[in-house]
């Protein structure tokens, strides 16, 4: 074959894997050049969105996955350019699999493997759907403003991991929702709520699609990202949704409050929020430490010398007593409490997320003692024991 009777016969079978919804998955090697933009292998394969049939790229670099979900009538043309970055594809077909191989010209040859085993291209149903309180692919009016999604709801490259981020936190609040009160207004305080990536998830999760009536506040010290949010709040008419400049230890603007969520609060702003929903008789509490320099300056116990001496190990060590700490205090206080992984490791260090309900263990003369055991051997006077007291 030359090469136009080549190319004929590729646009020819991209005809009718575009028309015909016969495509299982393809799969592309081999890239023409070496780059960080062009991953090593890329796979295609439908799938089944709310929406309709949309036919997914996923494509790795740098040990991060991403996708790309491409309508029925872009299909042709985006394998077509996708291919002309690689050297190899495999198509699995209803009836037949199809290598194809470009040579150093970039002329294209099919090779026919025969019939395929029996098998259909029914579309799956997205896996990142059944995972993801917000799903890709649907448009979502906060995180288009946010710039997390393009009007068509398409997750933008560079805020992938906030993507993730955003739907790991909501899987966690899903977890609790049946432990928030019922049959009045909720109300809930976002300590150092920043950009409020998260604050918005919250509306949008409680009051848009479960319809709870809540009031959320979203409390920070800085008054331009306070004027940004708020803005955003009122383009989108959630009106029960307010921002405002203020500091944790400080605020006083409810005498009760249903839920707390304070994120990477640095150091003892953290104990602070923390205090502050003790106070408040919080049903539930979210926190994400940030900073913890506290204890760092206190741990001194000689038996542990090998593991102190080390800065780094103890840096990371007093974190984890820190956080320790304040779980053992909140079950002291009377909730359940649990330590989470809220976002993988390599994405951040500042993954670990506390989570509260109020309603935990009766013997709290028990865990008094097992605390006081563990802090003296420490030889730490921890910042919220302190306040609590």
């Amino acid at each position: 074959m030359n090469g136009k009777t080549q190319s004929a016969e590729w646009l020819a079978f991209l005809d009718g894997i575009a028309t015909e919804g016969k495509l299982v998955q393809a799969s592309f090697s081999a890239p023409r050049r070496k780059d960080e933009e062009t991953a090593k292998k890329l796979t295609v394969r439908p799938i089944k969105l709310k929406t309709g049939v949309f036919y997914q790229f996923e494509r790795q670099l740098a040990n991060k996955v991403f996708h790309e979900n491409v309508p029925v009538e872009r299909l042709k043309e985006q394998l077509q350019s996708t291919m002309e970055q690689y050297k190899q594809a495999l198509f699995k077909t209803e009836d037949a699999d199809v290598q194809i191989l470009a040579n150093k010209k970039g002329e294209l040859a099919l090779i026919s493997r025969g019939k395929s085993v029996k098998r259909a291209a029914v579309p799956q149903e997205h896996n990142r759907n059944k995972a993801y309180v917000l799903p890709e692919g649907e448009p979502v009016p906060f995180l288009v403003s946010l710039g997390v999604m393009t009007e068509e709801g398409r997750v933008v490259k560079a805020k992938y991991d906030k993507f993730r981020q955003i739907n790991r936190f909501l899987e966690m609040v899903s977890d609790v929702i049946s432990d928030l009160p019922r049959g009045k207004p909720l109300t809930i305080v976002d300590f150092g709520c920043g950009k409020s990536y998260l604050t918005f998830a919250l509306y949008h999760l409680l009051a848009i699609k479960e319809k709870l009536p809540v009031r959320i506040i979203g409390l920070d010290l800085k008054e331009d990202v306070i004027e940004t949010c708020s803005k955003l709040a009122k383009e989108l008419n959630w009106d029960q949704l307010t921002f405002m400049v203020g500091d944790i230890s400080d605020y006083e603007g409810h005498s009760s409050v249903d839920m707390v969520v304070t994120l990477h609060a640095c150091d003892t702003a953290t104990d602070a929020a923390l205090i502050k929903a003790i106070g408040w008789g919080a049903s539930v509490i979210l926190s994400v430490p940030c900073c913890q320099h506290e204890l760092f300056r206190q741990l001194s116990q000689p038996t542990l010398k090998p593991l102190l001496k080390h800065g780094i190990l103890k840096e990371r060590f007093s974190a984890l007593v820190t956080d320790a700490i304040r779980a053992n205090l909140l079950e002291i206080a009377g909730y359940r409490t649990q330590l989470l992984e809220f976002i993988d490791m390599e994405h951040t260090p500042k993954n670990i997320l506390i989570r509260a309900v109020k309603g935990g263990k009766t013997d709290i003369a028990e865990l008094e003692r097992e605390y006081e055991r563990f802090r003296d051997f420490l030889g730490v006077n921890p910042f919220m024991e302190r306040e609590m007291k």
